[in-house]
């Protein structure tokens, strides 16, 4: 495999997660389970049938600039 095809190939890691994402998600529910989910700033629960119960407010995001360090403290 020479390094075009490489390239080529690690190009697809994004599409083919989001696609096992999206199998993920749906066989859950498919299979009678519930999943948590971030929807705008906010984890929630869903049910199979559609439902959806906020179960905790989400900490804002924290930008970080490539190399720089952080600590988050509970």
């Amino acid at each position: 495999m020479n390094d075009k095809e490489l390239d080529y190939l690690e190009q697809q890691i994004p599409e083919l997660a989001n696609i096992a994402f999206k199998q993920a998600y749906w066989q859950t529910l498919a299979a009678g389970e519930k999943l948590l989910a971030a929807e705008a700033g906010v984890l929630v629960e869903i049910s199979p049938d559609g439902s959806r119960k906020e179960v905790a407010k989400l900490p804002p995001h924290v930008k970080v600039k490539l190399g720089e360090k952080i600590q988050r403290h509970a």
